[in-house]
């Protein structure tokens, strides 16, 4: 046998296992490109999930204090109320829940009142829902 023979044998084994080795870490490496690029559109879909759950929960509250402030009390709203819930609807950042509050704080009678609350209250399960 030739020495020659040998190393070129050697060589042959070494290209094929650095050839192996290099198609493992592309394996990987794609592997976890796409399971980075799926988590990343999951977390996406969590925080806008989030976001709307937050809204909910807010305009949630608000309905609350409208419903304990304003219709179960038997006597005026006070200025204090009539704030807190001013604050509390325009920090909602809803034009449309704003538009409806707007009417019904604008109301000049009882009727247009009721009718307004009705709306308001409407447009809150609305948002609520969605």
């Amino acid at each position: 046998m030739n020495q020659s023979d040998r190393p070129v044998r050697g060589k042959n084994s070494s290209k094929l296992i650095y050839l192996g080795l290099v198609i493992i870490l592309l394996a990987v490496g794609v592997f976890f490109g796409v399971k980075y690029f799926t988590l990343k559109a999951d977390y996406q879909r969590a925080q806008t999930a989030l976001a709307a759950q937050k809204k909910s929960v807010a305009v949630l509250d608000f309905t609350q204090m409208f419903i304990e402030k304003v219709l179960q009390t038997q006597s005026e709203v006070d200025f204090d109320t009539r704030m807190k819930l001013e604050n509390a609807v325009i920090n909602l950042n809803d034009e449309q829940i704003l538009g409806q509050w707007k009417k019904f704080t604008a109301s000049k009678t009882n009727e247009e009142a009721q009718q307004n609350v009705k709306d308001l209250l409407e447009t809150l399960i609305v948002k609520i829902k969605s």
